[in-house]
């Protein structure tokens, strides 16, 4: 689109013509090109690091709770570390090997096309739901079914239910459960159980790789294991069903900090059928968050820390994100775009607040935002 854009009021951006929009386009694909054009020795090192720490730690955490289940301390030690294993198998192997990050390698093990991660979702299932419709559509209402999953409000565009009332139990539960609610995803259950546009019948027919996936994720971890384990078969079912929750909290806490943040904002559709790759990318950073934190923390969250850059770059080796942060940060100072970046607790506090005040009808949510405003300026007014 011919047209210079002016971010809406909330925004925290500048005013750029369509001019500064393509040469800040440009200066972004020069930064992405000059990695791109480098991937070697280092990157594939690091990948397959990863993989074996996934490998060896589940193999270590497997082996406490199947002769070692019913001691608590060994018991705790295997499902902690079975938990983060199966964190970095999701975030930092599987997200990002099924984005095609590592398909340069040519090694059919770590091929976009071929990887099937450690979760209930499908491969082929969340490749649609993510890779395409979400780093596409990303954040555009009505187009974008990462915008509350069909279950929450997260954006005023979205057209307020009561059922929005309950947002913040909804949203608790959706992090305790959120495997299960990613391998739904594709199935859009809400047409079938709110708006009633779907059938069930329909919904069985679309699910049968999912019910494959299901019987076989449900057998593994609930099923093949504990009966192995004869005696401990009890700590260690108890252990996988631990270690599969404290993977789905912290899986969806990262997802929330990366794009339901107060900061990162929502689009309607608008004129996104012509849109540029350089209003792409401006869409990108304005609907992204990250958080900042030691080097752990990045590894842990699939280095989904760096949304704004994954979103840029979603090809790109998450291993260079830290890299080419800075890059896009300063240009982002330069053209007077936000750069939605705080730690993690100030990110994951923010997420909350948003969906506090979108569970309620624009017009009452601003009163109420009012008011406590009104409420914090003489509290505060009381210490100066």
């Amino acid at each position: 689109m011919n047209m210079s854009v002016k971010f809406p009021e909330h925004s925290k951006s500048s005013y750029l013509s369509p001019e500064q929009i393509e040469a800040f386009g440009q200066e972004i694909e020069t930064i992405r090109r000059e990695v791109m054009d480098h991937l070697g020795e280092a990157d594939a090192l690091y990948i397959y690091k990863i993989r074996n720490f996934v490998r060896y730690s589940e193999i270590a955490s497997r082996g406490m709770l199947m002769f070692g289940g019913w001691i608590p301390p060994v018991w705790l030690l295997g499902t902690g570390l079975l938990g983060v294993s199966k964190i970095v198998e999701n975030m930092e192997l599987g997200h990002n090997v099924m984005h095609g990050q590592f398909d340069w390698l040519n090694d059919p093990s770590l091929n976009g096309a071929n990887y099937d991660w450690d979760t209930i979702a499908t491969g082929d299932d969340w490749k649609h739901t993510h890779n395409y419709v979400h780093h596409t559509y990303t954040n555009i209402v009505g187009k974008d079914h990462d915008v509350g999953y069909g279950l929450l409000r997260v954006s005023e565009q979205q057209k307020w239910e009561p059922r929005f009332l309950l947002n913040i139990p909804m949203a608790a539960q959706l992090m305790l459960f959120f495997e299960w609610y990613v391998g739904v995803q594709n199935l859009h259950l809400e047409d079938t159980l709110v708006y009633k546009t779907r059938s069930w019948k329909q919904v069985w027919l679309d699910s049968a790789k999912l019910r494959k996936k299901v019987v076989r994720q449900v057998g593994k971890d609930y099923v093949f294991f504990p009966l192995i384990a004869g005696p401990n078969a009890i700590p260690v079912f108890m252990g996988n069903a631990v270690a599969n929750v404290i993977r789905n909290l912290w899986s969806s806490a990262v997802i929330f900090n990366g794009h339901f943040t107060e900061d990162a904002e929502t689009f309607e559709e608008d004129h996104t059928a012509t849109e540029t790759r350089a209003q792409w990318y401006l869409r990108q950073i304005r609907g992204s968050s990250n958080f900042s934190g030691a080097e752990w923390l990045h590894i842990l969250s699939g280095n989904l820390s760096h949304q704004i850059e994954h979103h840029l770059f979603p090809d790109m080796p998450a291993n260079r994100y830290a890299e080419v942060a800075p890059k896009v940060k300063a240009l982002c100072q330069a053209y007077g775009v936000h750069y939605n970046e705080a730690n993690f607790t100030q990110q994951f506090w923010s997420v909350w607040v948003r969906l506090a005040k979108c569970s309620l009808p624009n017009e009452m949510s601003a009163k109420v935002t009012g008011r406590w405003q009104k409420i914090k300026q003489r509290l505060l007014g009381g210490y100066t």
